[in-house]
């Protein structure tokens, strides 16, 4: 029982990290926006767990925004079984998950999640268990400096747990975020994205850990400079037009592609936390290209063919 214990009071403490990084990347998105906050709904889920989900909409700069924690668990399913492979009795999850779509569309679109997963025998015994995550930065236009800025701010949080690691997690940010059916165009510009990160023992346990809130305390400072510089820019509807055809493309891929939505609606997760990530306007326009030479053209080319930033 003694390694049971060690492993409920690990869990607690990646609880406890999780639910602070919400109040601290909460309050610095409130700090920029200067205008709307955060409101809290906390739910409940019969089978085990619940979460604080915090909404912000309408506000000077985020024209909606979720920043989620959810701590669940339960029983292995037949549709976790055969979709997501778990071969166990009982799991645990806990992470946060957040989306924020600004109102001007030289202001990017943000995503960030991080998670830590437990798989149990029949017996409360852990039979595997993992980390992942990831932060990825989705512009309607391009500024190469913030591009730079928001991948090297990542590249700086993981380098002392690997010098390897940026790149390698980078492509697998590049491989993910991509719309399969649209020409295998990105989300956006990328970051990093890594998952089932597997520690071998008690001292790996806590380097992943140190490495996940590097990871969760760099979101902060890879995104507000960008924020603070890009919210006064003047728009017009082109630009909203354009933003809103970016946005459709999001759309497709959080409900076509994204493990995460997969999973959170298999396991009977709360749906509107799930669908949280959506934008609150998009649209779809037949067979859209950009002109030539534009900069909405310019954004394209990128998504279509990703580049190094740092």
């Amino acid at each position: 029982m003694p390694e049971q214990h060690h492993h409920i009071l690990f869990r607690d403490r990646w609880i406890d990290y999780i639910h602070s990084l919400q109040d601290r990347i909460c309050k610095g998105l409130e700090d920029v926006d200067g205008n709307a906050v955060f409101k809290e709904d906390q739910w409940k889920r019969e089978e085990g767990g619940g979460g604080k989900t915090r909404v912000i909409s309408d506000g000077a700069v985020f024209e909606k925004g979720g920043v989620n924690t959810s701590v669940v668990s339960g029983k292995v399913n037949a549709p976790m079984r055969s979709q997501l492979q778990l071969d166990g009795d009982q799991w645990f999850a806990c992470g946060l998950s957040l989306v924020i779509h600004p109102l001007n569309p030289y202001v990017p679109t943000v995503h960030a999640n991080w998670r830590y997963f437990e798989l149990y025998d029949a017996s409360g015994n852990i039979i595997d268990r993992w980390f992942g995550g990831g932060t990825d930065l989705t512009p309607y236009y391009l500024f190469e400096e913030d591009a730079r800025h928001f991948h090297q701010t990542l590249k700086n949080s993981i380098d002392p747990f690997g010098q390897d690691l940026y790149t390698k997690y980078k492509a697998q940010c590049d491989n993910y975020f991509v719309n399969l059916h649209r020409n295998k165009e990105t989300r956006g510009i990328g970051g990093i994205f890594y998952d089932h990160l597997r520690p071998k023992d008690e001292n790996e346990l806590e380097k992943l850990f140190a490495f996940q809130q590097a990871n969760g305390n760099a979101f902060l400072e890879a995104y507000l400079p960008i924020v603070a510089k890009r919210k006064e820019h003047a728009y017009g509807a082109r630009e909203t037009e354009w933003q809103e055809i970016r946005r459709g493309r999001y759309v497709e891929f959080n409900l076509i592609h994204d493990r995460g939505t997969i999973f959170g609606l298999k396991t009977n997760g709360r749906t509107e936390s799930i669908l949280m990530s959506l934008p609150p306007r998009a649209r779809w326009v037949y067979d859209h290209q950009p002109k030539k030479g534009s900069k909405e053209e310019e954004l394209l080319k990128i998504c279509l063919q990703p580049r190094a930033w740092v």
